[in-house]
């Protein structure tokens, strides 16, 4: 079944969703741990209300993305940066446009925040379509060497400054389920 994109709307997460958007991450990566992650990012102190984002096809919740407070270890002073994770479709709906979609139109958003940055692992040829670049080219250090360098990318929002390099310190959540590099 082809996804009419018109037909699809992204919004903020709403109280009573969490449960069916932990399993919506759970289905599209196929492992029960992306409900735990979803669950215990919300659950820290990283998390910033607001910034959990689903996509509503036909009634149903089709995606999920959701942006968190990190760190960036800059040589003058911490700066706070957010990391795109995760990007979650159903199965049913992949490789439809809905992931783009939500990409697209949350990014906008972050756009008007006051952090310059969003860090993500991800293949480059799907996030560069959206701006991301390779970290490392800037001077960002990646948080573990279990991370493929290519993986590693940012977005430069309109805060930005060029003092701002430095190495990404992520949410402890990511460390605690061993969710940081590819497996």
């Amino acid at each position: 079944m082809a996804v009419d994109l018109s037909a699809v709307t992204i919004r903020a997460e709403r109280a009573g969703e969490a449960a069916a958007v932990a399993q919506l991450g759970a289905r599209a990566f196929g492992q029960e741990l992306i409900a735990t992650l979803i669950d215990a990012l919300k659950a820290s102190p990283d998390y910033i209300p607001g910034l959990s984002f689903v996509a509503e096809y036909e009634g149903q919740l089709a995606g999920h993305v959701m942006y968190t407070r990190s760190l960036l270890d800059a040589a003058s002073k911490l700066v706070d940066v957010l990391v795109l994770s995760p990007v979650s479709v159903v199965p049913e709906l992949q490789g439809q446009g809905i992931g783009s979609l939500m990409i697209r139109q949350t990014l906008e958003l972050m756009r008007a925040r006051p952090e310059p940055l969003v860090f993500l692992e991800g293949n480059p040829a799907y996030y560069g379509r959206f701006g991301f670049e390779a970290a490392e080219q800037f001077g960002f250090r990646k948080p573990s060497l279990r991370i493929p360098d290519a993986a590693f990318q940012v977005l430069k929002l309109p805060t930005y400054e060029d003092w701002m390099t430095g190495t990404l310190v992520y949410s402890r959540v990511f460390w605690d389920l061993d969710c940081v590099g590819l497996r």
